[in-house]
């Protein structure tokens, strides 16, 4: 049975940080790619960041500089570090694992909100 777990999120103050989890189990991890993705209410689940099994990572415009996606495969676990958050971050922030041959799983979601 394939899992995708979050944790880290929480209610934080505009300029602080949060360092979200993903651990993965049920899948080889390594082989997958990895991504994060935010859902504002009433918005569309966008792409926040992805890392390839390789570790190349790619970042939405309006993260950049301020998150870092990270990987480590001996605890089949991916991360999202957040500095710098804006009002703006404040969505639930899902974990989304794909495979080479395109199957797809995502995650439960985690609530992140930053007061102004």
């Amino acid at each position: 049975q394939v899992q995708l777990v979050e944790s880290g999120g929480g209610l934080v103050q505009a300029g602080g940080s949060l360092r979200l989890s993903c651990a993965a189990s049920g899948i080889s991890f390594s082989a997958y790619i990895m991504e994060w993705y935010r859902q504002a209410p009433g918005e569309q689940r966008d792409l926040v960041a992805r890392i390839t099994r390789y570790g190349s990572t790619n970042y939405a415009d309006s993260v950049k500089d301020r998150f870092t996606i990270s990987r480590d495969n001996t605890k089949n676990t991916v991360y999202l570090q957040m500095n710098s958050l804006k009002p703006d971050d404040t969505a639930v922030y899902y974990c989304y694992a794909e495979s080479p041959t395109r199957r797809a799983y995502w995650g439960q979601g985690t609530q992140v909100t930053v007061s102004s």
